[in-house]
């Protein structure tokens, strides 16, 4: 309440005599949040961002980054960086998300992947963190820390001890092994917005310098959308000949690539379905359980096809995910 009414005091002096309506937008899973604020003839978005949870220096400079290589992304108009508040332009309501039902779907992804390599063509910039082992062997312990302990309780033996680390060496060494670009991080369809007649980028700013199959994975194998397989095989061939052409891969096999994006996916999602967990555990934030399942399944499917992950997969589907189905059951009641 205290710091609502500092965002009030913040807004105050820049709407002057003009009226003004504030009202809340839900869905973000960080700590930041967000509200848009209406006048008579104008909306705007208003961020809080309080800076003893957050530090929005990447925010703010990685907004100058992109921006100068022609990217649309919500314009900062006003800012209260000691408090950690944002006038911010308004993009409007419509996220890709909100599109995936269109018979233009296919089309909007082709648009969305040559966005996405010409995003992994900036130039490395201060505060894109470097995708480096140590911070791929933390993602992927946000799936063992809160869904495996945490949210499902299960102790490992010593032979899962073994496969879990073997699986982590062989994930962390394919994300490595690939051409580093730079990396959104959240290319997804809540993070990518249609206003007017162009494509608009939010949640950019953790962005790094990482593993060119990255964002594709987040596209394509979205947490929040399945695509059908016969559409994800053709976006996958149109990634490849459009990084190719972009000269984001040299010598690189088409087979190689798709392993690439199969490998990097499974690294992903069970970040993912860890962060899911940590946000129920520690947020509060249950609205994102109903991923954990299509998410851990993503996991199996991909599996399968790799002889190497074969025990991996074998784990999530016949113990972390009945145990995680025993769980969700109880959070439902």
């Amino acid at each position: 309440m205290n710091r609502y009414k500092s965002l009030q005091q913040f807004l105050n002096p820049h709407f002057k005599e003009d009226e003004y309506q504030l009202a809340a937008i839900t869905g973000d899973a960080s700590f930041r949040r967000y509200f848009r604020v209406n006048t008579s003839d104008q909306s705007y978005i208003v961020m809080d961002s309080d800076p003893d949870k957050l530090d929005n220096t990447p925010y703010i400079e990685l907004n100058k980054v992109f921006s100068q290589h022609g990217f649309k992304l919500p314009k900062i108009l006003q800012a209260d960086e000691k408090q950690g508040f944002f006038l911010l332009s308004d993009l409007g309501n419509t996220h890709l998300a909100d599109l995936l039902g269109d018979e233009d779907r296919t089309l909007h992804y082709k648009h969305l992947i040559k966005l996405s390599a010409q995003w992994a063509q900036i130039p490395p910039a201060q505060y894109m963190k470097v995708f480096d082992g140590e911070f791929l062997q933390f993602e992927l312990s946000i799936f063992r820390d809160w869904l495996v302990d945490n949210f499902i309780g299960e102790q490992l033996s010593a032979d899962e001890q073994q496969m879990w680390q073997q699986a982590c060496e062989l994930l962390i060494n394919n994300a490595l092994e690939q051409p580093i670009v730079t990396v959104h991080r959240d290319f997804h369809s809540r993070n990518i917005m249609r206003t007017g007649q162009q494509w608009a980028i939010i949640d950019y700013q953790d962005a790094v310098q990482g593993p060119v199959c990255y964002d594709l994975v987040s596209l394509l194998r979205d947490c929040y959308f399945k695509l059908p397989e016969q559409e994800l095989d053709y976006l996958l061939h149109y990634a490849y000949d459009e990084f190719s052409e972009q000269q984001l891969l040299q010598d690189t096999s088409f087979a190689m690539f798709k392993r690439w994006f199969d490998l990097t996916g499974v690294q992903r999602h069970l970040k993912a379905a860890g962060i899911f967990c940590r946000l129920k555990l520690r947020d509060g934030k249950s609205g994102y359980l109903n991923n954990v399942l299509p998410t851990l399944t993503y996991i199996s499917n991909v599996s399968k096809e790799y002889p190497e992950l074969t025990a991996l997969g074998q784990w999530i589907e016949q113990i972390i995910i009945p145990q995680t189905k025993q769980r969700l059951t109880k959070e439902s009641k």
